[in-house]
């Protein structure tokens, strides 16, 4: 009779966890929401100028990732919590988070066909479209980022609006060097973008972006040429994500005239910038050990920093957790982890940016942390050459 009555108890015990863990709801669901306030800072910064007549907001693109940002993490802080694993399934397939990151690439061109307005009608000083094309390229790097989330998906219709977001920034190689060469190398010397202890942002930027060229172009024309397919043609997807880039600018050139050119071009150079900034910051210093057969060890926790800071992480899709993001690649961002043994950064992506580009500041701020996580001992690390013996 006991043992019937312990085996109700656990039943109904069972049924209660159940139903509880049915009941979970993401505490941050509608946070992600505030990853579309970055596109619309073209219109916020038009309404900002023609409300107060202040020229500073046509940097508002600049004013909310590099000062609101980081003023709301420091405030709220960080949150390491993670869904139950009960609830992963039905947090991967909600539709909504998909829609939060879709309904950035038309808001992003909006963006974009805004800004061109002000760069031909508005009266701006240079400097105040300088400022403009800071803004639309914050959008266009926030766009990669939205890329990134779509293009490690399996849907086609998901790759292709990663191009597509890629487009504005003229960097539509990222969909193919991001998912075949860096997460293959990540955490090696040989991946252009990882970063090696004691190299400079300046110093680390020519060779991700032309290293990431020239992978981006050996993988497609290995993939052609084992299907029997010619390099140069629509099918390779370098080629094709490029042409999207030439169409969208002469589209422009054409409606808008060719006074928008400079903008255009610096605005994309920004969007470059900020995205290898992220890239600067994600693996700098970490190394993956090499095993007895020349292979590398599996990617692990520890060879990626993490931030969960949350208000960064709602606006970049979480792409701060980002060991998780290189142990499940086509992992939602609403489910990826907080992992216990990955390096922690000492604040959200958007603060490190900054500290990225001021070099002193950077080794200053990371160097400790990365001398800590190897216990001291170098050797373990991944080195810049000039330094290896010293």
């Amino acid at each position: 009779m006991g043992s019937v009555v312990v085996a109700g108890t656990r039943g109904v015990a069972s049924r209660q966890q159940s139903i509880s863990e049915s009941r979970w709801r993401d505490p941050r669901r509608y946070l992600w929401l505030l990853g579309l306030v970055i596109p619309l800072t073209p219109f916020l910064a038009w309404l900002g100028v023609h409300l107060f007549g202040l020229g500073l907001f046509w940097a508002a693109g600049g004013i909310v990732m590099l000062v609101v940002i980081p003023i709301v993490d420091l405030v709220v802080g960080a949150d390491r919590t993670n869904p139950p694993d009960e609830a992963m399934a039905d947090l991967e397939n909600d539709r909504y988070y998909r829609w939060c990151t879709y309904l950035y690439l038309p808001l992003q061109y909006a963006g974009l066909l805004v800004a061109c307005y002000a760069w031909t009608t508005a009266p701006m000083a240079g400097a105040e479209r300088f400022a403009m094309a800071t803004t639309a390229g914050i959008v266009a790097g926030v766009g990669i980022n939205a890329a990134h989330e779509l293009g490690h998906k399996r849907p086609k219709h998901e790759r292709w609006l990663a191009k597509i977001a890629l487009a504005q920034s003229f960097y539509g190689h990222f969909y193919v060097e991001h998912n075949h060469g860096h997460h293959l190398r990540v955490a090696t010397p040989e991946d252009p973008a990882t970063a090696r202890y004691g190299e400079s942002f300046w110093a680390f930027l020519p060779r991700t972006v032309f290293g990431g060229i020239r992978s981006a172009w050996r993988y497609e024309k290995a993939r052609l040429a084992r299907r029997g397919r010619r390099t140069w043609s629509v099918r390779n997807d370098v080629l094709n994500a490029w042409a999207m880039s030439v169409v969208l600018f002469a589209a422009l050139l054409v409606g808008y005239g060719w006074s928008i050119a400079p903008w255009l071009a610096l605005q994309a150079v920004f969007g470059v910038v900020f995205l290898e900034a992220v890239n600067y910051l994600e693996h700098y210093g970490l190394l993956r050990r090499k095993l007895d057969d020349g292979r590398y060890e599996r990617v692990a926790p520890r060879h990626s920093w993490n931030s969960d800071h949350v208000c960064s992480n709602a606006f970049l899709y979480q792409l701060q957790r980002h060991s998780d993001h290189h142990a499940n690649p086509l992992r939602r961002y609403q489910t990826l982890r907080s992992m216990r043994d990955a390096p922690q950064l000492p604040a959200g992506y958007a603060v490190l940016v900054i500290v990225a580009v001021i070099p002193p500041l950077w080794r200053r701020v990371m160097d400790p942390r990365l001398l800590a996580h190897y216990d001291g001992n170098l050797s373990r690390a991944n080195v810049h050459p000039s330094l290896v013996g010293k």
